[in-house]
């Protein structure tokens, strides 16, 4: 049976996200806003409401929200995108929740050193948030910079993916002294303990 292009709204603690998909595959993800710039429903695409079928991208996006879950099984597809693009998105979907990389250290891994501009363009053409993790993407020294959909909302996702503050080591790059780090945060509680970003 041919499966049909789908779109469905769900409505999370920083807005509703519209996301439409194929199957498995993601094709848009939408932040339901006035002012904020938004694909629209995608042509044949049909309205999904809830109940989402368990593991449909919908469902997935609505237990990420809820602590259900901290990543997605899905594809993606976006509509429109460069060869450079799809190659720093891929790259940044191994960057798991929890931790950050800088720019800088993205652009090298895709093999353009020196390029963390151009990355920073591909965050800006991401039309797959949160699926595509672009709010993972932090300046050097870990600054939160750079986020389509605000940097309030890029700060409360990595908040709650508990990389805010920021664990120490998971934004390549040097730090300037006396930035906030869920290590030393962690030490100074009582009975608190260090976690140790994977190397």
């Amino acid at each position: 049976m041919e499966e049909t292009l789908q779109f469905s709204d769900v409505s999370t603690p920083i807005g509703t996200f519209r996301i439409t998909y194929l199957g498995a595959t993601v094709r848009v993800v939408d932040l339901l806003e006035k002012g904020v710039a938004q694909t629209g429903v995608l042509p044949g695409a049909v309205r999904r409401n809830p109940p989402f079928p368990p593991g449909s991208p919908a469902r997935q996006l609505r237990d990420y929200f809820r602590g259900e879950r901290t990543e997605f099984d899905l594809e993606v597809e976006p509509d429109s995108a460069s060869v450079f693009d799809r190659a720093v998105w891929r790259e940044l979907r191994k960057v798991r929740a929890g931790y950050t990389v800088t720019y800088g250290e993205l652009a090298k891994r895709v093999g353009h050193a020196g390029a963390a501009r151009a990355v920073g363009g591909s965050m800006r053409r991401n039309p797959i948030p949160i699926v595509i993790p672009c709010h993972r993407c932090v300046g050097i020294g870990g600054e939160i910079t750079g986020f389509g959909l605000g940097l309030w909302r890029k700060r409360w996702l990595l908040d709650h993916e508990g990389a805010w503050p920021l664990k120490s080591r998971s934004a390549e790059g040097p730090r300037p002294h006396g930035q906030r780090t869920l290590d030393a945060l962690l030490e100074q509680r009582p009975g608190g303990r260090s976690e140790k970003a994977p190397t």
